[in-house]
């Protein structure tokens, strides 16, 4: 199984009309077009960030067709399609799978959660019902559930398990993992934007980025630099977004994000409920983080 990607995965927020009742397809073009001029190296759909939980069914098969009628294959799409019902995530993925995503990202079960055990059996379901490469994502600050790098370990066996967004931002359990994944084919991106160039030092393949919608090519060049040996390039450019990183997650993600396109002139529309605004103080930082990058 080749690898999904090597670089900056963008968690591509999803645009709105001005009601928040439909998708904004022309922004989304913009912001699909943004990525692919700024050199994102995957988009990464239907996500967290991309407000994945307030979308219909048929609007995310809607944003997964356009996404890729507009690459046109210039860079991977990766559809999120996870859950916390196993036989909806396989449904998701199948679907996700026939209108020809290059792969999927798979959040680990929130709320109900579960076991480690359960964990290894939900995963290796997931996998079954696909031939595409899958992507877990380990985030226990929202789903309340961490996966133990043991257990990541054991789904790396799998082969179309290709690779973990690991956000539990413990570095020393993203060594453990590096430590029991050797041999496997299997990559490791950051989940944390400010922890992907120690991520990068210890093995990983990049990130797939939430303060990436507003930066970018730096973050893409954050992953270019390390690649390409120069690691004290890499390791200036993170220091430097970090105070953008910090504004872009002052708030629930993607309030502040979102917050942040709509300042750019991006035009990507309201939040969906339960999200709403940031406070006025925290918008207040997310503006003055954009006016330090001539952003706004």
């Amino acid at each position: 199984m080749v690898k999904l990607f090597i670089g900056s995965g963008v968690a591509l927020v999803t645009p709105f009309t001005a009601d928040g009742s439909a998708v904004n397809f022309e922004a989304l073009g913009n912001l699909i077009d943004f990525h692919l001029d700024n050199k994102t190296d995957a988009i990464i759909i239907n996500a967290t960030t991309g407000e994945g939980t307030t979308m219909t069914n048929s609007e995310k098969e809607e944003v997964i067709k356009f996404t890729l009628d507009r690459i046109k294959g210039k860079i991977p799409v990766i559809a999120s399609t996870g859950g916390n019902n196993t036989n909806v995530v396989i449904e998701n993925s199948k679907r996700a799978e026939e209108l020809g995503v290059d792969g999927l990202l798979v959040i680990t079960p929130y709320y109900n959660k579960t076991t480690q055990k359960g964990l290894v059996a939900h995963f290796k379901a997931v996998a079954e019902s696909v031939e595409l490469p899958i992507i877990m994502y380990n985030v226990p600050s929202r789903t309340g559930l961490n996966m133990l790098p043991s257990t990541v370990a054991e789904l790396a066996k799998i082969p179309n398990i290709v690779g973990t967004k690991e956000a539990s931002g413990d570095i020393s359990q993203v060594a453990k993992i590096v430590e029991l994944t050797q041999g496997e084919n299997f990559d490791i991106y950051s989940g944390e934007d400010g922890l992907l160039f120690p991520i990068l030092a210890l093995g990983g393949m990049g990130v797939i980025s939430t303060s990436a919608n507003v930066l970018p090519k730096e973050f893409h060049d954050i992953c270019e630099k390390w690649f390409s040996g120069d690691v004290n390039g890499s390791r200036d450019l993170q220091l430097k977004v970090i105070a953008m990183v910090e504004a872009m997650f002052c708030e629930v993600n993607p309030i502040p994000v979102k917050t942040a396109l709509n300042l750019m002139g991006k035009n990507v529309g309201p939040l969906r409920l339960p999200l709403v605004d940031p406070a006025p103080e925290n918008f207040e930082k997310i503006k003055a983080s954009l006016k330090k990058w001539n952003l706004v």
